[in-house]
C-alpha cells in the first residue's frame, strides 16, 4: 500500500488581450482539471507564487508519482491516458497524505467491530442497501479475525449515512461525476456515502457493494494501492460477476498486515478446547434416531445442543467436533429448550424452563437469567420448545407446542396477533418442533430425527432429511 507526501503543484492562469482558440481553451481547461485533481489527491498546496512554469520541475515530478500510482506510463506530462484517468470517477480519499482510522495508529484495537445505517440513499430499497453494507463488511471478514454487527441505534463504531454537499464533516461532496463517497478521516472510521452519485445494485451504474468494500478497507486502516487489480485501486472499476467477487492477494496481504489471518476458527467466538470422543452414555452424531434439544449459529459456526453436550460445526473445519456445554459456558444449564443468534447484536439466546441467558462468544452476560415473560410471553407459557431469528426480516420466530409467537428486534416488543398455528404458516411441517435454523434462504425445522426443508417465498417443504444431516452423517 502506499502513503506518500508530496509538496505544491499550481499551473498559471492562461494571461491574453485576445479571445482564446479552441486549442487554447482545452488546455487551460486541462490545466484546470489536473490542478484541481492533484491538489485533492495529492496534497497540493493552493500558492500562486510558488510555481510559475507548467514545466516547472515540481509539476513534473507531481505528475510522475500520479501517474505511477495509477499505472499509467510515467512521463510527467498531461498526456491524453492521464487526462483520462483524471477524468474518470473515484474513490475521495487522497492518494497520499496519512488517511488510516486513528491518527497514527491505522487499525482498531478490537477485532469484534459495530456498525449503524444511520440513513438510506432513494436510489435502492432499504433492504438492497442493508445487503450490500452486509455484503461488503463479510469482504473483509472472511479474510481476517474481524467481525462485524449492525446496532439500530446510539452509537457504533462505524457510523455509516448518505449525504450531499457541505453535510458537517469539512470533507465536501462534490456533486455527481468525479470522487466517490470519501469516508470522513477525523470520524474515526466513519463514512459517508455522496448520495449525489446514483448506487445501483448491479454493474450498470455505481454499485453500492463495491464502492463500500472499498470505503470499509480505508475505515479498517488501509491506504490506497497501486495494483490496477485490487478493490483498494483508488478509480472505480466494475467487477463483472459481482456474485463471485473476492479481494485480490494485494488487498488480502494489507488487511492481514493489521489484523493477522482468518483464524482457524473465528476469533473469539469459542475458546479452544480439545474435542471429546463419543462414548458410552454420550449422543453419538450418526444414531439414525438422533433428535436435538436446540439449534444456533454463532459468528458463523453452527452448534447442534443434545443433553449435556453440543457439536460444533463450521466451514473451517471438515469435521464437527463434540464438546460439554459446560466447558464453555459453566453457568448454563444442560439439556435446553430452545437456542437462537441475533446476529446485529452479536448475542445467542439460550432458553431453558421459563429462563433464559445471552452470550457472546464464550461470555454469558451479566443481567441474566431473565424470565420468558419479559418477552412479553403470556403467563400460561412455561419454555420455549423452538426459536430462531430472521437476521434479514428482524424477527424472531418462538414455537410452542403447535403455535409460534413473532418478536420485532428493532421495537424489542412481541408482535400484535399471535400466537398462530404453525401448521398454518408453515404448511408440511410436523407440528411439534424441536429446533429451527435458516440457512441458505430456507428454514429447517426440527422434529425428532427428521428436518424439514422450507421454501419461505414459496411457503412449502422442499426436502425432508435426516437431522443429523449437517453432521456429515
Amino acid at each position: 500500500m502506499m502513503h506518500l507526501a508530496f509538496l505544491v503543484l499550481l499551473c498559471l492562469p492562461v494571461c491574453s488581450a485576445y479571445p482564446l482558440s479552441g486549442a487554447a481553451k482545452e488546455e487551460d481547461s486541462n490545466r484546470d482539471l489536473a490542478q484541481q485533481y492533484l491538489e485533492k489527491y495529492y496534497n497540493l498546496e493552493k500558492d500562486v507564487k510558488q510555481i510559475r512554469r507548467k514545466d516547472s520541475n515540481l509539476i513534473v515530478k507531481k505528475i510522475r508519482e500520479m501517474q505511477k500510482l495509477l499505472g499509467l506510463e510515467v512521463t510527467g506530462k498531461l498526456d491524453s491516458d492521464t487526462l483520462e484517468v483524471m477524468r474518470k470517477p473515484r474513490c475521495g480519499v487522497p492518494d497520499v497524505g496519512h488517511f488510516s482510522t486513528f491518527p497514527g495508529i491505522p487499525k482498531w484495537r478490537k477485532t469484534h467491530l459495530t456498525y449503524r445505517i444511520v440513513n438510506y440513499t432513494p436510489d435502492l430499497p432499504r433492504d438492497a442497501v442493508d445487503s450490500a453494507i452486509e455484503k461488503a463488511l463479510k469482504v473483509w471478514e472472511e479474510v481476517t479475525p474481524l467481525t462485524f454487527s449492525r446496532l439500530y441505534e446510539g452509537e457504533a463504531d462505524i457510523m455509516i449515512s448518505f449525504a450531499v454537499k457541505e453535510h458537517g464533516d469539512f470533507y465536501s461532496f462534490d456533486g455527481p461525476g468525479q470522487s466517490l463517497y470519501p469516508p470522513g478521516p477525523g470520524f474515526y472510521g466513519d463514512i459517508h456515502f455522496d448520495d449525489d452519485e446514483k448506487s445501483t445494485e448491479d454493474a450498470s451504474g455505481t454499485n453500492l457493494f463495491l464502492v463500500a468494500a472499498h470505503e470499509f478497507g480505508h475505515s479498517l486502516g488501509l491506504f490506497h494501492s497501486a495494483n490496477t487489480e485490487a478493490l483498494m485501486y483508488p478509480l472505480y472499476h466494475s467487477f463483472t460477476e459481482l456474485a463471485r467477487f473476492r479481494l485480490s492477494q494485494d488487498d488480502v496481504n494489507g488487511i492481514q498486515s493489521l489484523y493477522g489471518p482468518l483464524p482457524s476458527s473465528p476469533e473469539e467466538s469459542l475458546v479452544p478446547t480439545k474435542s471429546i470422543p463419543s462414548g458410552s452414555g454420550m449422543p453419538a452424531k450418526c444414531d439414525p434416531a438422533l433428535s436435538f434439544d436446540a439449534i444456533s449459529t454463532l459468528r458463523g459456526e453452527y452448534l447442534f445442543f443434545k443433553d449435556r453436550y453440543f457439536w460444533r460445526r463450521s466451514h473451517w473445519k471438515p469435521e464437527p467436533e463434540f464438546h460439554l456445554i459446560s466447558a464453555f459456558w459453566p453457568s448454563l444449564p444442560s439439556y435446553l429448550d430452545a437456542a437462537y443468534e441475533v446476529n446485529s447484536r452479536d448475542t445467542v439466546f439460550i432458553f431453558k424452563g421459563s429462563e433464559f441467558w445471552a452470550i457472546r462468544g464464550n461470555e454469558v452476560q451479566a443481567g441474566y437469567p431473565r424470565g420468558i415473560h419479559t418477552l412479553g410471553f403470556p403467563p400460561t407459557i412455561r419454555k420455549i420448545d423452538a426459536a430462531v431469528s430472521d437476521k434479514e426480516k428482524k424477527k424472531t420466530y418462538f414455537f410452542v407446542e403447535d403455535k409460534y409467537w413473532r418478536f420485532d428486534e428493532n421495537s424489542q416488543s412481541m408482535e400484535q396477533g399471535f400466537p398462530r398455528l404453525t401448521a398454518d404458516d408453515f404448511p408440511g411441517v410436523e407440528p411439534k418442533v424441536d429446533a429451527v435454523l435458516q440457512a441458505f434462504g430456507f428454514f429447517y425445522f426440527f422434529s425428532g430425527s427428521s428436518q424439514f426443508e422450507f421454501d419461505p417465498n414459496a411457503r412449502m417443504v422442499t426436502h425432508i432429511l435426516k437431522s443429523n444431516s449437517w453432521l456429515h452423517c
